[in-house]
């Protein structure tokens, strides 16, 4: 598993995949509490990174909309 300053690093398609994974391993059971708890845990950082990624995408596509104009930057002719 990755470790929290590999975090940083992690592109969106790395975080995500390794969170599908860590819900796996939580959803299969079998774990020890420990184990469970730690996974969790890795979870909740690995939904931040995530997060992140796409609250930084969004707000690209807004500037984007927004320099765009009202008419999203097609040329009106009438």
């Amino acid at each position: 598993m990755t470790t929290k300053t590999d975090e940083a690093g992690l592109g969106y398609e790395q975080a995500r995949d390794e969170l599908i994974e860590v819900v796996r391993r939580l959803e299969a059971g079998g774990t020890s509490l420990e184990e469970s708890l730690a996974l969790w845990e890795r979870g909740e950082e690995l939904a931040k990174v995530c997060r992140r990624w796409l609250d930084g995408a969004r707000a690209r596509l807004d500037a984007a909309l927004a320099e765009a104009g009202p008419d999203g930057g097609a040329d009106e002719e009438g």
